[in-house]
C-alpha cells in the first residue's frame, strides 16, 4: 500500500522551498520542477531515524547505493548496471559539470538540442565549452509518439564538425518526450563514428508513463557503454531535490577509470541524508511511485482537456514522461511574453519558454504535479485574462 495523498493549498503555502517563496502570496506558483505531494513513507522513515539518532555527519562509503540503483533499474527498465560503477555527486548539475571537467578541455564543442532544460547552457558555460545547438523541430504528424523530432542531418553535421560531447535529456524536459531505442542506437552509431561522448541526463526516467518504454542509454550494448555516461537521481521521481544527492553511472571499465579523475570531494559534498534517502527510494519507494504515476496520468489528461476547452488558441501535447506541460501561446498575439502576461494579469507563475531556447519565447512550461483543484484554478485564471 502507498501513503500517497494530495496536500491542500493552505499547507503548501507554509513550505519553505523556492517554489513557494519566489512569488507574492497572491500568485499561484506552477514553475520549478518540484511536486506538491508528501514524501514517501520509506524516505520519511529513514530521515526521521537518522535525525533522532543525531546521525548527521559526513557522507562516506555507501555500497548500498550501487546495489539499490542496479536492482531498481533492473525491475523498472530491464537493465542491471554494474553497482561498482555508480558514483555520487551532490546533484545532477554537479555530476555533469564534474564529468565535463574530466572529459573536455575549455573551448571544446558540446552539442545540445533545444528547447531543453535551461541548465544545459549553464553547465556548458561553467566548463567553458562552445555550445552548438541543433534544435528539435515540430512535425505535423506524430513520429515515435511525438511531434517534436530530432534534426538528424544537423546532428550528423555537428558531430562531423568536431563535437566532443553530446548532452541529451532523456526523458525530455520540457517536451515530455521519451527517445526510442532506435533513436538512441542511431545516436550511438553516429557518436562512435565521430568519437563523441554522450552524456545522458536520465533524471526523469522513473516518471515515464506506461504507453512509452524508457530505454537507458547504457543498456544498448558495448558501443553505448564505451562512449556513454549517465547522470541521474531519485530527486525528481520522489521529490527530494533538497536532500542533494545524485549518481554518475558508467558501464565500461575504461570510461569508469577515466572518470576516476573526478575530484574525490565530489562524493563528500553530497548529503548523508540525501544518499540514504535515495537508497530508500530505490529499495522501497516503488509503491509510492506507482501511486504518483496514477495521479500524474490523471493530471496530464486534465491539463490537455482544460487547455482544449478553455484556451482554444493555445497548443500543447500529451507528455509521455514527468509532470511538465509545454504550452504554446503564440496565437494569442500577446504584447509581452506569455510568462510575464500571465504572471502580471492572471497571477499564475510558470517557467518562461525562452529559458529553454531562444526560439521558444511564446511557450511556457507548466508544472502539473499538484492537485486537480490547483490545476483547475490555474487554467481558469488564465482563461479569464485571455478572453
Amino acid at each position: 500500500m502507498s501513503d500517497f495523498h494530495l496536500v491542500p493549498l493552505s499547507e503548501l503555502r507554509t513550505h519553505k522551498s523556492d517554489k513557494w517563496r519566489a512569488f507574492p502570496t497572491d500568485v499561484l506558483p506552477l514553475p520549478v520542477a518540484e511536486m506538491d505531494f508528501p514524501v514517501a513513507e520509506p524516505i520519511r522513515k529513514v530521515l526521521i531515524e537518522m535525525v533522532e539518532k543525531s546521525d548527521l555527519g559526513y557522507l562516506g562509503s555507501i555500497p548500498e547505493m550501487g546495489e539499490s540503483f542496479a536492482a531498481f533499474a533492473e525491475r523498472r527498465f530491464g537493465w542491471r548496471p554494474d553497482p561498482k560503477q555508480v558514483r555520487i555527486a551532490a546533484d545532477v548539475g554537479v555530476g555533469i559539470v564534474e564529468t565535463l571537467r574530466v572529459i573536455t578541455q575549455p573551448g571544446d564543442k558540446i552539442l545540445i538540442n533545444s528547447p531543453v532544460y535551461p541548465n544545459f547552457w549553464t553547465w556548458s558555460h561553467e566548463t567553458h565549452l562552445e555550445i552548438v545547438d541543433v534544435q528539435l523541430h515540430q512535425s505535423k504528424e506524430e513520429v515515435n509518439g511525438s511531434t517534436w523530432q530530432l534534426d538528424w542531418a544537423g546532428i550528423e553535421n555537428a558531430y562531423a564538425s568536431g563535437i566532443k560531447v553530446h548532452l541529451i535529456c532523456n526523458p525530455h524536459n520540457p517536451l515530455g518526450r521519451v527517445y526510442t531505442r532506435d533513436e538512441l542506437e542511431k545516436l550511438v552509431a553516429l557518436a562512435k563514428a565521430h568519437s563523441v561522448i554522450i552524456i545522458s541526463d536520465e533524471i526523469h526516467a522513473p516518471l515515464t508513463f506506461a504507453e512509452q518504454k524508457f530505454t537507458p542509454l547504457l543498456s544498448l550494448g558495448q558501443d553505448a557503454r564505451s562512449l556513454g555516461i549517465t547522470v541521474t537521481a531519485a530527486s525528481k521521481g520522489w521529490n527530494i531535490a533538497g536532500l542533494k544527492c545524485a549518481i554518475i553511472v558508467t558501464e565500461d571499465e575504461d570510461m569508469h577509470e577515466r572518470l576516476n579523475a573526478i575530484a574525490p570531494a565530489t562524493h563528500y559534498r553530497a548529503s548523508l541524508l540525501g544518499a540514504f534517502a535515495t537508497v530508500a527510494a530505490f529499495d522501497d519507494g516503488e509503491p509510492w511511485l506507482d501511486a504518483l504515476m496514477a495521479q500524474l496520468d490523471s493530471n496530464r489528461k486534465l491539463v490537455i482537456d482544460l487547455v482544449a476547452k478553455k484556451l482554444p488558441l493555445a497548443k500543447t501535447h500529451m507528455p509521455h514522461c514527468s509532470y511538465l506541460a509545454w504550452i504554446d501561446f503564440g496565437e494569442y498575439g500577446l504584447a509581452v511574453d506569455p510568462f510575464t502576461h500571465l504572471l502580471e494579469e492572471a497571477k499564475v507563475a510558470f517557467v518562461p519558454g525562452v529559458r529553454f531556447g531562444e526560439n521558444s519565447s511564446h511557450f511556457i512550461r507548466l508544472n502539473f504535479a499538484t492537485s486537480p483543484e490547483i490545476i483547475h484554478e490555474a487554467i481558469n485564471r488564465i482563461a479569464r485574462v485571455l478572453h
